[in-house]
Formats: C-alpha cells, sequence, structure tokens
C-alpha cells in the first residue's frame, strides 16, 4: 500500500481557528492598527492561504506576519484553544527558507548563541559611550554597580541551578547578585553551569529552527543532573523548558521564592513603584500571582498597575526591526507611569527592560532587584 502523505501542519493547526474574533479585543497589534490582517485570525487566514497555495507570498503578507508580536494572549482567550505558537513559528520557518534573513538578524543570531562575547562586546561599547552619539549612547546596558557578592550558602543548603542567559549577562548583573542573595535566604546553594547559552527564543521568532535546536542541545548537556532550573526572564521561559527533560523542572525565580517567603523580611518602600507584567509572565510563566504575593511583604509599597495596550512592543528584536511600531505600544506604559509619579518600574523580562528604559528617564529593573534592595 503506497504511503499516505502527511497532513501539513499550518493548515492542519489553522483548522482548529473559527474565525469567532473574540481574540481581537486582546491583540496589541489589532488595538494599534484596527487592521483585520493585524489581528491573530487575519494572520491565521494568512498562513493558511501561504500553505495551500491560494496566496502567493507577497509583501504585504509577509508584513502581517513580522509584525505578529508572539505574545500569546490570543491563545489564552481562545475558546477553540487554537496553537497560535507552533503555527505562527512554523510560518516564519518557511518565511525564512523563503527568503531568508538580513544581514543584522544573522549578526544578533551569531551574537546571542555567544553570550561570553557578547558581554565582552556590550561592555567594550559602555566603555566607548562618550564619543557615541546619544541616540545610540541610550541602547547601551547601564553602568552596574558592583555589589559585594552575599555570604556563601549554609552546609546543607540545597542546589537549585540558574540559567543566566545571552543579553541579561551584560545587561542584569545586579540581577545575578540579588538572586544570589535571595535564594541564598530562603536556603539554597545557587549553581550556573559553565557550559549554558542563549535560550533560542530569538531565533525561533526569525524561523531559524535549526539554530535554536542546536542551542536548546547545549543546554540540555549543561543542565543534565539539574532537578530544578530557575529562570529569571519570562521570555526565555518556553524556549528553555522545551530543552530540559520532562524529569526536570523549569522555574520561575518568583514562584521559587514565593514558596518561602516566610524566611524573607523587607523594609518599607518609599514613592510610587510602576508593575510592568510582560506578555511572557502573563500568558507562559504564570508567576504574575507569586510576584504580588513577594511584593505584599514589603511595607508601604504602592503598585501602579501599567495596562497600555497588553504589550510593550519589545518582542524579542520587534523593537529593532520596528522601531515606530514599538515605540507606539510602549507609549502608554511610559505615561501612566509617569503620571502615576513612580521613580521606578519593575518589569520580568530583560527584552521589556531594556525596551521600556530607553524611552524613558525612569530607572526599570528586575523585581528581584527591587526585592533585594529592600531586604532588612
Amino acid at each position: 500500500m503506497p504511503e499516505q502523505p502527511q497532513p501539513d501542519r499550518v493548515l492542519m493547526l489553522a483548522d482548529a481557528c473559527v474565525q469567532c474574533g473574540l481574540c481581537l479585543p486582546h491583540c496589541p497589534t489589532y488595538a494599534l492598527t484596527g487592521d483585520e490582517s493585524e489581528s491573530p485570525r487575519g494572520r491565521i487566514a494568512i498562513a493558511r492561504a501561504l500553505a495551500d497555495g491560494r496566496l502567493a507570498a507577497e509583501p504585504s503578507a509577509d508584513a502581517a506576519l513580522d509584525h505578529c508580536l508572539g505574545c500569546r494572549r490570543c491563545e489564552v482567550v481562545c475558546p477553540a484553544h487554537v496553537a497560535f505558537a507552533p503555527l505562527l513559528l512554523e510560518t516564519r520557518s518557511r518565511q525564512r527558507r523563503r527568503r531568508g534573513a538580513s544581514l543584522r538578524q544573522h549578526a544578533l543570531e551569531w551574537l546571542t548563541a555567544h553570550p561570553a562575547l557578547l558581554a565582552r562586546l556590550l561592555r567594550l561599547a559602555r566603555w566607548l559611550a562618550p564619543v557615541l552619539p546619544t541616540a545610540l549612547r541610550r541602547e547601551l546596558p547601564p553602568r552596574v554597580v558592583q555589589h559585594p557578592s552575599p555570604a556563601t550558602a549554609s552546609t546543607g543548603a540545597e542546589p537549585i541551578a540558574i540559567f543566566s542567559g545571552c543579553i541579561a549577562r551584560a545587561y542584569d548583573a545586579e540581577l545575578s547578585s540579588a538572586l544570589d542573595q535571595l535564594l541564598i535566604a530562603t536556603g539554597f546553594a545557587p549553581q550556573r553551569p559553565t557550559q549554558q547559552t542563549c535560550c533560542g527564543t530569538l531565533h525561533l521568532h526569525a524561523g531559524n529552527v535549526a539554530q535554536a535546536a542546536a542551542l536548546a542541545k547545549t543546554n540540555a548537556h549543561a543542565f543534565a543532573g539539574y532537578s530544578t532550573v530557575v529562570c529569571t526572564a519570562s521570555g526565555c521561559h518556553a524556549a528553555l523548558a522545551d530543552a530540559l527533560t520532562p524529569a526536570q523542572r523549569l522555574r520561575d525565580a518568583l514562584d521559587v521564592l514565593a514558596e518561602r517567603a516566610d524566611r524573607l523580611h523587607f523594609r518599607a518602600a518609599s514613592g510610587p513603584v510602576a508593575l510592568h507584567l510582560p506578555c511572557s509572565q502573563q500568558t507562559v510563566v504564570g508567576s504574575e500571582a507569586a510576584l504580588r504575593q513577594l511584593f505584599a511583604r514589603i511595607p508601604g509599597i504602592h503598585l501602579i498597575e501599567l495596562r497600555g495596550m497588553g504589550c510593550c512592543g519589545a518582542a524579542g528584536t520587534h523593537m529593532l526591526d520596528q522601531p515606530a511600531r514599538a515605540a507606539a505600544l510602549r507609549a502608554p506604559l511610559l505615561q501612566a507611569a509617569s503620571a502615576g509619579g513612580a521613580g521606578i518600574m519593575v518589569t520580568a523580562n530583560i527584552g521589556c527592560r531594556l525596551h521600556l528604559a530607553a524611552g524613558s528617564d525612569i530607572e526599570v529593573v528586575h523585581p528581584i532587584v527591587f526585592l533585594a534592595r529592600h531586604l532588612s
């Protein structure tokens, strides 16, 4: 009997969509443009038509797919449970094979796959900052005050592996120190495997499936032997979770700390604090409750909730590829923070932190950093 042809994966995923439109009010790009092609069901229709040959590849179709932030807010509210993220990633993989990628995209993917080199280059860029134009200088990593290393973990403390990421190694030095401080205070012994690398999310979202798989294999080897791995960047969570074995558990740092929150004691906060919840934290990780539980332990804290259009616009390289659109998505968040008189903003994803900080004079930090600064 002749082998039956395998059904097209994009068509299978797209056929689950009943075109009800309940996702539209939750889509940031639809809120921004009001254009049906910029909505989840519009993109699903485009992906389906490209897959079955009814639509030839053209710039307008590619643009509609490129503009998607991958926030997955549509998945959360979809009554038909359409797996939008796999559909988007498969469609972008086909786009990549068809049209390739820009030189800048190749450079970004190569650099993030070599985190140690990337960190050195960013430090060099900071050293050269005084002679750079203001527009470029604003995008560089902020000067980081080096904090003394916390006391070593006590004998018998529970070992726990930490995922360092790529960009965060250069931009979030204080986060590394703060996380160690909090984990040690709650009875853990933080460890960072030296062979780990980028999670591969940036590569996946650009359709570079092969390199993302290679990075996943490297991380799987680096974290072999650890039952629990802790991640601080919500945007890295999905790709890193896929890289680990079913026997391993990937956990958000906020969830880990919240379980032992009774061991943490904080001094009072002063002034309003702007709270930004990244899309990935809400739709993938689900650590919002843990964050609020921990912040509730800080006396006198006053949180300003930042809602905006649902996404800050960072979305991996979207803030570089589509700066005007990214700035438009970011604007209402910054306006809300400023109107509330916030002197500091917290957000649990490195991309969001960089994008928000680039558009404002308000200091933007990870919630872990804010918690550590208020330890009593």
